[in-house]
Formats: C-alpha cells, structure tokens, sequence
C-alpha cells in the first residue's frame, strides 16, 4: 500500500490483520482492506490469494495478529510465522517502531502421519526448534519505513526508493527472516512482507539546555554468520564474522539529524572455542590439520581436475597461509566497500591464548591498505574499573576519529556532513569490552555534534549535565545489555563501566551470576534454553540448514549419545567425593577404613581425571551444521 503524493510515495505494511482459521486452511486478511489477503492450506500448505480462496463458511476461530513473519518447510509440510504480539518502542525517522514480544508457528500440513518413526523423531526436534525461533529476542520492525538501512544510506538512495516495497528496501544483512520471506515474495504478497531487525532499539528524550532532543540508539545484528557465542566465532570462508553489529547513534535536534556509525565483530580470522566443561575454554586458531575438510570442500566446488589423493596434500601444506589473508582481505574490502577506510580497535589480552589470537590478527592486518590496526589491551589499561583510562585509547585514535566525522542533514534534508570511515572494534566475545569502549566513542561524537549545531560551547560536554548524561549512558548500557542475551544468553558483563561509570557491589555480583550463567548455557543441556539448541534453531530458520526427505537423518549422523555420559561421570563424582568423606572420618579406627578412603579417593580422582581429559563429549553441541 503506497500513501502520500504520486512524487513522494511511502509504501506502508497493512498493520491490522485478522487470522481465520477453518478446517481446512487459515486466512489472512487486512482489517483495512478486506479484500486484501491470502490463504494457506492446512494439508499441503499452499498459498492462495484471498479472490481465489474465498469461502462461505464460518471460521472456527477469529484472533488479531500483527504480522507475517514467513514460511518454513520441515519433513511434514510447511509452518506459518505469525505476530501475535507486538510493542511500540519509539520512531526512527518519525516512524513507529515496534518490538516483537510474542510470534506462533501454525502447522499447515498433515504429512506427518505418514512418515516412518525416524522422520516422526526428526520433526518432534525441528518443532523444538520451532518452539525456540517462536521465543527469539530483539526482533523490531516498522510498518512504514525499513529499519535496517542508516541514515546515510538512505539519503544516498535514488529518488523513488521508499516507494518500493519494505522487504525491497531492505539491507538483506540485516534482515533476520530473511530466509522465511520467500515463499511470501515468490506469491508477491508485499504489503504482508515484514523484514524482521535482531539487534537492540533505544530512545531517550534530553533536554540540553532546554533545547529538546531526541537521541536513538539502533543496533542492527548481520545474519551471514549468524548465531550465539561459543558455537559462532571467528570469520567464515567469505569473511563474515560472527557476531557483527552495525549500531547507529542518531541525535534528532530541531529538524537537523545526526548520525554515527559504528560496527563490531568477532576476529575475522578461522579460530574456534569450543566447550569442554573448563570455565574459559581454549582459543584455537584453525591451523594445517583443522583445514584439510574445508580444502576438500572448496576443492569439490571449484570441481578440480587432479586427484585428491596426489594433490590434496602438496596444496594442503600452503592452505592456511593462503586462506586467512584471503579471510581476513574479503572481510575489510566488504567493510570498505560500505563505510570507507576503517580503523580497527582490537581490545584483547596481549598474553595466553588472546594475544596468540591478537597476534595473528595484528600479523595479518600489517599487509591490509586502507585499514589501521590499533591494539589496545582493555583489561590491562582500565582494569574493572578503571574506565576513563579509555582517554589513553582515544589520544591514539583522536585525530583519524574526529575526520572520520559523523553524517548530519539540515531540516531540508540537505547534507552538511558525512561519515568517511567506520571505527571496528573488537574483544573476543564482542560484547563487554567493545559496547564500553563504543559508547565512550560515542560519547565523544554526541559532543562534538552538539558543538556544531550551537548548543554546546567549545568546553562543553554531556557529563556537564547529570540527568541527560544518565539517560545517555543507560541507553547504552540497556543495548548492551541486550546484545549480550541474544549472543550469550546472559546480560552484558562491565554494565556499571556504561551505566555508571565504575564498577558497584551490585555490579560485581550481577557480572558474577552473568558469567555463571554463561558457562553454563554452554556447557550443559537444559531443553530449549540451552544454547547449542539457540544454534540449531538459528541454522535451521537462516536456511543454513535446509531440511529434506531426501537427506539422511542429522540426528543419526550426530547421535545424542555423548549426553548420557555426563548424568553418569556426575553420580560418579557425587558419589565418590561423598564416600572419601565419610572414609576420611573413619580412617582413624581401622586400616581398613584408611585403604577405603583411598580406595575412593583415588576413584574420584580418576573419574575427574576422565571427565576433563573429555571434556568436549560431556557438553551439549548443535547438531545441524558443522562450526564453521
């Protein structure tokens, strides 16, 4: 539905929906345009426009719902997304924005009666992924804008671009139910199409110097690598990386609107951390052997023509001396292409396995035009508490940051400003250390803007002004915050360092739980809270893993069998610590109670020794797809 005059059309979403649900199919229609709508069958799970599926009889059942969110197709047939409920948060650019609080996935096949028990298994799991997708955090959209392009790319766009459909508009980087949109798209169902945003929204009004602003925190999560943390790290062959944010900084003030930019992500090189029950497992940098499955991989797809047994090895000895540049140059050409020359902030430990990681970072980035490397050691320099000692980063980077610039438009929409380059920064998680370090950057910005448009002296700044400072500040910390539970499934660590500006009691003692927490959502199994489960169910509605009768079973391939062991070690060293215990008390009355002690010391030692020598098979794993 397009509103507004022929040269300045906005295409706009139907934002009232009804859903009919009859015995043999549900409907979706428009409140507003009644005749707008489609069908979808509930045995085969076909889609029919709403002229060619009307029907004379009532519907068994009437609920509003607030989106279409997309189609999957399992073993038995296909499943429909929908909104069932929703929440404004704020407006971007003057348009309502609204956040997902719940979505339902409706069943629209009867194939599963006839398959065999395997595939009756197999589609029980995919329906608790189902049940995890329905539950996903940070979903935002807007019925009348699209949320996941800036603001300097937007006014970049041709005249006539926010006529086109939203899901046409879109930044597909950023658009999580991508890969469910497109059976919606192939039946050109555009006004029902919502591209769903992962990331964060924030709004606050400030009143600085009563001169009413509104400042806007937007961050945009990328899909190419999507997933949750342990089971998502590094680059991928193409370069994305995990855990890549794209977060705006927009400062709205009397009809002039400032934008910043800023991303993060994970070290785009080929590493891995993978659990195996230790509290901080160890960084790995996929090396010679690690890469020989992938060299296949490529080698099969490029279909060369010598043999893999006398060319595998002689191509395999150069393969990761050829491949991480080629990695970690894709990665900083795409950051290039897109937001300029770039100044990458790598705020890991210079010492174990981060500075192994960092130094192989910092060996590859010497050879990198167009991009400068700093190295900053976040806990070294500031410690936990020590957070204004990021000024010793900023007085590196100051005069590169500050002609970089920010993008500003006039109340006419004329740009004054623009943004050159992109600050990138990173830690090993993306997540504590980096939204630290970024909103003390973009703290730095706001003032220099605020500067430029008249409200701030040359000696002026936001921590001048306590209750807007606050407001600032918690914006930031509340988007850490959540960033934090849709990669790790805990609140953001350091929260103080963003909301306060040091570290409080309550502080610790939350960041402590934070990281218990942490641990254990990736180490142990707890149904559909666990995060290796977070990760199939990413896999699966990305599209990274497509599911087909004609494929084997990926739970035959990948047995569950490594989870009984961890019940059994458990009753072992519950059972042994408590009868060494109880000998240790008796062993001053006889040798027998003395031998038996160590009897089942020794036992307990060795069921210790066992369980961290195989760590890896006690801890809960995805099973779709592999980890890079």
């Amino acid at each position: 539905m397009e509103i507004g005059s022929s040269s300045d059309k906005i295409f706009k979403l139907y934002d009232q929906l009804e859903l009919l649900e009859y015995q043999d199919k549900f409907v979706v229609k428009s409140l507003e345009s009644p005749d707008q709508g489609f069908s979808i069958s509930r045995r085969e799970g076909n889609i029919e426009t709403l002229s060619d599926a009307s029907s004379s009889e009532k519907p068994s059942k009437t609920s509003a719902i607030y989106g279409v969110a997309g189609t999957i197709r399992l073993l038995a047939g296909t499943y429909l997304l929908v909104i069932t409920s929703r929440k404004e948060v704020g407006s971007f650019l003057g348009f309502p924005v609204y956040r997902v609080e719940s979505m339902k996935f409706l069943a629209c096949n009867e194939a599963l009666r006839f398959s065999n028990s395997q595939e009756k298994r197999d589609e029980a799991y995919f329906m608790t992924l189902l049940k995890t997708v329905e539950a996903t955090p940070g979903l935002y959209y807007s019925y009348e804008t699209d949320i996941t392009l800036n603001l300097q790319r937007r006014c970049k766009l041709m005249e006539g671009w926010m006529s086109k459909p939203i899901w046409k508009q879109a930044d597909p980087r950023f658009v999580w139910n991508k890969h469910l949109l497109e059976e919606l798209i192939e039946y050109k169902l555009d006004e029902f199409i919502i591209p769903l945003l992962q990331g964060s929204f924030q709004m606050a009004q400030l009143e600085l110097k009563n001169s009413p602003t509104t400042c806007t925190l937007l961050s945009r999560r990328c899909t190419r690598r999507l997933g949750t943390r342990m089971w998502r790290r590094g680059a991928n062959l193409e370069g994305d990386t995990a855990n890549f944010i794209e977060t705006e900084q927009l400062l709205e003030l009397e009809g002039f609107r400032c934008s910043l930019l800023q991303i993060r992500g994970s070290i785009p090189l080929l590493w891995e951390q993978i659990v195996d029950l230790s509290y901080k497992p160890r960084l790995r940098i996929i090396n010679h052997e690690h890469t020989v499955y992938f060299f296949l991989k490529i080698q099969h797809f490029l279909f060369l023509s010598f043999s893999l047994n006398s060319g595998a090895y002689d191509l395999t000895l150069h393969f990761q001396l050829f491949i991480q540049p080629q990695v970690v140059e894709r990665h900083f050409h795409d950051l290039f292409q897109r937001y300029g020359e770039t100044i990458a902030l790598d705020l890991t430990e210079k010492h174990g396995d981060e500075g192994q990681l960092s130094a192989a970072y910092s060996a590859e980035m010497q050879k990198l035009p167009n991009v400068r490397y700093v190295s900053f050691d976040f806990h070294h320099v500031c410690g936990n508490s020590n957070f204004d000692n990021l000024g010793v980063l900023y007085d590196q980077i100051s005069e590169d940051f500050e002609k970089q610039g920010y993008f500003l438009i006039d109340t006419d929409g004329n740009i004054l400003e623009e943004q050159k380059g992109i600050i990138r920064s990173n830690c090993i998680d993306c997540l504590d250390r980096t939204n630290v370090t970024q909103s003390y950057l973009a703290r730095k910005s706001l003032n220099i803007q605020l500067q430029r448009l008249g409200v701030f002296t040359s000696t002026e700044c936001i921590p001048l002004f306590a209750e807007d400072y606050g407001k600032f500040r918690t914006l930031w910390a509340e988007q850490g915050d959540e960033i934090s539970l849709e990669y790790a499934g805990t609140h953001a660590l350091k929260g103080d360092l963003v909301r306060y500006g040091k570290q409080t009691v309550a502080g610790l003692i939350k960041d402590g739980m934070s990281a218990v927490s942490r641990y254990y959502l990736n180490n142990f199994h707890d149904g559909i809270r666990q995060f290796h489960v977070f990760q199939d169910a990413l896999d699966l509605v990305s599209g990274r893993y497509t599911v087909s009768r004609n494929n084997p079973s990926p739970f035959q391939l990948n047995s569950f069998e490594s989870f009984s062991y961890l019940p059994v070690a458990s009753a072992l060293l519950v059972g042994g610590l408590t009868l060494t215990t109880f000998t240790i008390q008796q062993a001053g009355r006889s040798a027998q109670h003395y031998v038996s002690s160590v009897f089942w010391a020794g036992v307990t030692a060795g069921v210790m020794a066992l369980v961290k020598a195989n760590g890896r098979q006690f801890c809960s794993r995805p099973r779709l797809c592999g980890l890079l």
